[in-house]
């Protein structure tokens, strides 16, 4: 009986130990997660709440580090015996100066229209002469006009004499009259400088048709945002032949695409009775070089989408690490089987935003002592903006490598100590590990940009103005906007006046011939215009004479 006893009483004891390991283990996991719920609630705090951008006292960083920083600066001032010493032609890196203050800016340097107020005493006035004024400048505003355009187009009452010496020239009898020069939008009610300024308001600065239609009848102006949204739907989708021509020289060309995305929402189709959300598309923008900017709509964020856009090409793609691009460089873009995969650039700023949140947000130390190791990477590198690509690349071999030799085996030490846990930390120093090659690419050329921040800022206009018009109304309208949100784009990086730009191309494509649309890029325009008779550029409804080919040679060298 005892024994019986005994042995129930271990059972009993072994079920509880059980069942103390299973609670424990269940403990253990509600504790992780908590942990978890409290970091992502602290971020998102910190993203509502706080300041977006990603600072941090680098002074305290330095006092915490004392260690790390002495090393840092031994590795990237004190070369190794065996790092081979800089070229001859190439220049230390420049000191950086603070610009010297320049005080209130002059007014009268601008080049703009001048009124005058002249301020008289009426007490010495027609007993005293004034001997001088003293003057200042302010900036005012007055209110432009818009301009209703007469088109007037000749008639002519029958000549049989001059018909019959010019039967050819000439088949036309009876009353003759001079027929419409070809326009973009046909028997349209808009002139394009007019086209252009809707569209600039929009899609350059976000200001929605609704309320453009708003603002100009407070002028007097009836013109509703239907109206618009027909011509923005036309014209982008009219001149996307400009922007396929840009992307196919891209493509064939260019040494380094810059890539990311965003995303928009769509207006469903309608159906009668049901209302149904809005869905999902993706803008997608590429930065060639310093040459083209052009945006890409996609229905769907896939590997498939982002293959077809980077379609033959074989150079150099930055992105971010996202899982669509991975296709890309295993060679599933690729026109041929013999040609090359594209090579990966990570982006710095990317990896370093997810440090800064293990910082911040879950204090840990390791994530700390990181961000110092990358504010020293990212300190060189403002010091060598101003070098040319070639010394540039041979100050990263000399003061940059050896950092990132240092960094990596440090950071795979880190995450080998995190990873099998999740978190804000694992996924930063994971981050790191997992993007080692990508984010060690920028060293193989000095033209290769460190960051792929350029990107990002080519989509804040969208990221900005979907907040006003919130969607669009169907995948045609999205796809019409890309090619209008590429040419202004573009027309900014070239220094063009974007809306005088837009007005003249909607002027000159009907005229262009099919097979010599680069022409009109924002990259060779200013050549192509100073070709084209200044008269006929000025009068915005009337004929154009096309100029021959723009030589390869010049064309190759234009800006």
């Amino acid at each position: 009986m005892p024994d019986r006893q005994l042995e129930a009483a271990l059972a009993h004891v072994a079920r509880l130990e059980a069942m103390l390991a299973r609670v424990t283990t269940e403990r253990d996991k509600l504790r992780d997660a908590y942990e978890r719920l409290k970091e992502q609630l602290e971020l998102l705090r910190r993203r509502i709440y706080a300041a977006k951008a990603e600072r941090i006292d680098v002074t305290q960083l330095e006092l915490e580090f004392a260690e790390t920083k002495t090393k840092l600066a031994a590795i990237a001032t004190e070369l190794a015996d065996d790092a081979a010493p800089p070229p001859a032609d190439v220049p230390p890196p420049p000191a950086r100066t603070r610009p010297k203050p320049t005080g209130r800016r002059d007014l009268n340097a601008e080049d703009m229209p001048e009124e005058r107020v002249v301020l008289l005493d009426p007490v010495r006035e027609g007993h005293a002469e004034p001997i001088a004024f003293e003057e200042s400048c302010r900036l005012a505003y007055r209110r432009g006009g818009h301009v209703r355009v007469v088109v007037a187009r000749a008639k002519y009452k029958p000549d049989p004499a001059m018909e019959a010496r010019h039967e050819d020239a000439m088949p036309h009898t009876g009353i003759y009259t001079v027929p419409m020069p070809k326009e973009l939008v046909e028997r349209g009610l808009l002139a394009p400088t007019m086209i252009a300024h809707i569209l600039v308001q929009k899609y350059r600065w976000g200001l929605p048709f609704h309320r453009q239609e708003r603002m100009l009848a407070a002028q007097g102006i009836r013109l509703d945002d239907g109206t618009m949204s027909r011509y923005g739907e036309h014209v982008g989708a009219s001149l996307g032949c400009i922007v396929e021509a840009s992307a196919k020289e891209a493509r064939e060309s260019a040494f380094c695409l810059s890539t990311d995305a965003t995303g928009v929402c769509i207006q469903p189709d309608p159906e009668p009775g049901r209302r149904k959300a809005c869905r999902k598309g993706h803008f997608f923008v590429v930065l060639a070089d310093k040459d083209h900017v052009f945006f890409e709509y996609q229905s769907k964020h896939t590997s498939a989408a982002v293959c077809d856009m980077f379609r033959g090409f074989s150079g150099y793609i930055q992105a971010d690490a996202h899982a669509v691009y991975d296709a890309v460089f295993r060679g599933e873009a690729r026109a041929a089987p013999e040609d090359a995969s594209p090579k990966e650039v990570g982006c710095w700023s990317h990896a370093r935003r997810k440090v800064w949140e293990a910082a911040v947000v879950a204090k840990d130390p390791a994530a700390r002592e990181a961000l110092l190791r990358m504010h020293k990477l990212f300190e060189l590198e403002r010091e060598w903006a101003p070098l040319a690509p070639a010394q540039r690349h041979a100050w990263r071999q000399l003061a940059a490598r050896p950092l990132l030799d240092d960094f990596f085996p440090w950071v795979a030490q880190q995450y080998a100590r995190v990873k099998d846990t999740r978190g804000l930390v694992a996924t930063a120093f994971g981050y790191a590990v997992r993007q080692e090659a990508a984010l060690r690419r920028y060293l193989d050329d000095g033209r290769l940009p460190m960051t792929n921040n350029h990107s990002e800022r080519a989509l804040r206009g969208i990221a900005v103005g979907r907040k006003a018009w919130m969607f669009f109304g169907s995948d045609d309208h999205a796809s019409a906007a890309a090619n209008l949100f590429s040419l202004i784009a573009s027309a900014e990086l070239h220094g063009l006046d974007v809306e005088e730009y837009l007005a003249e191309i909607i002027h000159v494509v009907p005229y262009w011939p099919r097979d010599r649309f680069l022409e009109l890029a924002p990259k060779y325009w200013r050549a192509t215009r100073a070709r084209i008779p200044a008269a006929q550029i000025a009068i915005e409804i009337g004929d154009i004479t096309v100029p021959p080919p723009l030589p390869t040679a010049e064309k190759a060298t234009s800006r």
